[in-house]
């Protein structure tokens, strides 16, 4: 720059140079740097500029294809898991009701046990009530013989033992319960 200044200050020495003052030699020399760049760059540079930026556009267009791609795969992957979970959900849901049915029918099945358990203490406590009834009725039976005998024996004055005799007495307690 520092050249130019000094050339142009060779040259015009006493020449009047404002900005607005064209200046042929310039102006032509001005042109030729131009047009020979312009070619240089032509010939050189903007092949490789437009090179590369149809292969940069190439590998967009190559990225936003595999993008799209991935992106209908993963919506894919994404409604098989949707539906892959409302099938867990589902069979998870049977799953608790099947349990709950089991539990409810074990539950009952345990409380028939236990009722029909009850039922059968219950009769075998009647029965050996009954039994004991029995028992003690026909242990009263014999203490009553026993005793009709020995109130008999006092008021005849004598031992009565005999079993006819006890025969007698139990047929007669016997005959008294049927009339009750």
């Amino acid at each position: 720059m520092a050249l130019f200044t000094l050339l142009a200050l060779s040259q015009g020495a006493g020449k009047d140079l404002g900005p607005f003052k064209v200046e042929g030699g310039l102006t032509l020399w001005t042109w030729v740097v131009f047009l020979t760049l312009f070619f240089v760059l032509k010939k050189f540079a903007w092949p490789a500029i437009l090179k590369s930026a149809e292969e940069r556009e190439q590998t967009i267009q190559r990225q936003l294809s595999e993008a799209e791609r991935l992106n209908a795969e993963a919506k894919t992957l994404l409604l098989q898991q949707e539906k892959a979970m409302a099938e867990a959900r589902s069979s998870a849901q049977s799953l608790l009701a099947e349990a709950k049915s089991q539990s409810e029918r074990e539950r009952t099945a345990a409380v028939e046990k236990t009722k029909a358990e009850q039922e059968e203490m219950l009769a075998r406590a009647r029965r050996e009530i009954g039994a004991e009834r029995e028992r003690a009725i026909a242990d009263l039976r014999l203490e009553a013989v026993d005793l009709s005998l020995a109130a008999a024996s006092r008021l005849v004055g004598q031992r009565l033992d005999s079993e006819s005799d006890r025969n007698l007495v139990t047929g007669y307690l016997a005959s008294l319960e049927t009339k009750n």
